[in-house]
């Protein structure tokens, strides 16, 4: 029954600030009270999931893998947590960020729904309702795209959902190639019905089609052009939560269909894994070079990360998939943290451009110190969350005497500290083109606090990275090594009656 809760929360909360829609007051407060609720199922999962290993449950009267299947091992517990995490802080920032005919107009309902879709998909253990999951936070996510009304905002949704639909049409086309030559959707049985069938052509035109579609969905290159062109048009607490979780979504199904439903070695997956890891670090990064709008360039760097984790999956070893997982891990924090400080920046400067920007350096020390910590983790720079992200990625590149990789891998962080270097230097450290007295508003608590939760985390798992070293080494065993989260979905799973009921294997020693 647990696992049902980070679905139900969210969605019933949706439901609930909808029927509120004529007071907004009302609307926050049921808004961050779901919010809260969410993160604390999510550390209930997170906390069972390190006691005992995955568990799952079933639904619907059926058992695995004949019923609707929701599984929880690390990955998805640790991505469950930081979806909580993210979605008190967007939902505090909005309450000073987001207008108030946005908030009539449905920003709450819709930013739940999207923390609906995105439950869904970590929980899910069916690859059909991974497709459902996806469907669910496109809608949403094109309603909080265009809520504002403006005519950049429905620019860049239309190039949001052009491609995410050519993108459905893939994954339906995939989905419907793998049921038809094994005569199942379950992520778990998959792994077993695929055993030593990777080369044959229906298996392999399923994955690419699967990969086509969620490679677009997490902005692989040549498949990125709509983030940059749609993630800086809404308010920037929706670009928040579209920055932290959404790509990650695509990152988090690539990671767990290419490491438990296909056996990728051997075939022509890896060196497309290295190809579209290596282009997306490249032009993502290069992006970031020629923008002069704080939003635009965060949506590239967001593109260059992507890269990094793909890398991880490219190189397949259980170390390189550990990093992928602390790169992906850090990163929900690390642009959740920026594009708030950025929406933050915006408002005291008046602009989101460079040149009409400055002086925040000056007038707002604290603030921009809490803009400053994400952004070097971003960059990498010890001992933040992101040196140890890429510490163990250049140490897996190494493993295996990837020396290009791990110049490539060096290269980009450099880039992005760069990029990071311009965005300070123009925003917060050169004077405001209006003088010193052009920055006269104060942030509130609302706006400082999610800043500096973030940052806290940020320092806090830089500082005791031992601790989450380890659990990305969890997570890069279990995806290198499945079986017990097959054992947690097809081992014995029983179903009663339409309720929930938790499988657990035994306790780790």
């Amino acid at each position: 029954m647990l696992l049902f809760w980070p679905i139900v929360i969210p969605l019933l909360t949706a439901v609930f600030t909808l029927l509120a829609w004529r007071s907004t007051e009302m609307q926050r407060g049921i808004s961050i009270t779901g919010a809260v609720a969410l993160l604390i199922s999510s550390i209930q999962i997170f906390s069972d999931v390190q006691q005992v290993g995955p568990i799952s449950a079933q639904s619907g009267g059926w058992i695995a893998p004949y019923g609707i299947t929701l599984v929880a091992d690390t990955l998805s517990a640790v991505m469950l947590l930081l979806t909580g995490v993210v979605g008190v802080a967007i939902v505090i920032f909005s309450t000073t960020d987001v207008s108030r005919e946005e908030e009539h107009f449905g920003f709450h309902p819709l930013t739940h729904s999207v923390l609906t879709g995105i439950c869904g998909a970590f929980l899910t253990g069916d690859i059909f309702n991974l497709y459902v999951w996806f469907e669910v936070m496109l809608i949403a996510t094109f309603g909080l795209l265009v809520i504002g009304g403006g005519k950049a905002q429905f620019d860049g949704a239309v190039k949001y959902v052009g491609l995410n639909l050519i993108a459905t049409v893939a994954i339906i086309a995939g989905v419907g190639l793998l049921y038809g030559t094994t005569g199942s959707l379950n992520m778990a049985d998959l792994h077993g019905l695929l055993e030593g069938r990777s080369g044959e052509a229906v298996v392999l035109a399923s994955g690419a089609f699967l990969f086509f579609a969620f490679g677009s969905k997490a902005a692989l290159f040549p498949v990125n052009f709509w983030l940059p062109a749609s993630y800086h048009t809404p308010s920037a607490t929706t670009s928040a939560l579209f920055a932290a979780l959404l790509t990650k979504v695509g990152v988090y199904s690539i990671l767990r269909i290419f490491t438990l439903v296909y056996d990728v070695e051997g075939t022509i997956f890896v060196p497309l894994f290295f190809l579209a890891a290596l282009s997306t670090m490249f032009f993502g990064a290069m992006g970031t070079l020629s923008q002069n709008n704080v939003f635009r360039l965060l949506g590239f760097s967001i593109i260059a990360s992507v890269g990094f984790m793909m890398l991880g999956l490219a190189i397949g070893t259980p170390l390189a998939l550990a990093g992928a997982a602390f790169y992906l891990f850090q990163d929900v924090l690390a642009k959740a943290g920026l594009f708030l400080g950025a929406g933050a920046a915006a408002r005291l400067t008046g602009s989101e451009l460079f040149a009409r920007s400055g002086g925040i350096w000056k007038a707002r020390i604290g603030f921009s110190l809490l803009f400053l910590i994400p952004a070097l983790s971003l960059a990498g720079v010890p001992p933040l969350a992101g040196f140890w992200a890429k510490l163990l990625l250049v140490q897996a590149a190494l493993e295996v005497n990837g020396y290009f990789l791990t110049l490539a891998i060096l290269g980009t962080g450099f880039l992005l500290l760069y990029a990071m270097g311009r965005v300070w230097a123009a925003v917060f450290w050169s004077p405001h083109p209006a003088g010193d007295r052009a920055i006269q508003e104060r942030l509130g608590a609302t706006s400082i606090l999610p800043l500096l939760s973030i940052s806290i985390l940020i320092i806090f798992i830089g500082v005791y990275a031992g601790t989450f070293v380890t659990i990305a080494l969890e997570v890069g065993q279990e995806l290198t090594d499945p079986s017990a989260y097959v054992e947690a979905v097809l081992g014995g799973a029983e179903a009663s009656g339409g309720e929930m009921e938790s499988v657990e294997p035994e306790v780790k020693e």
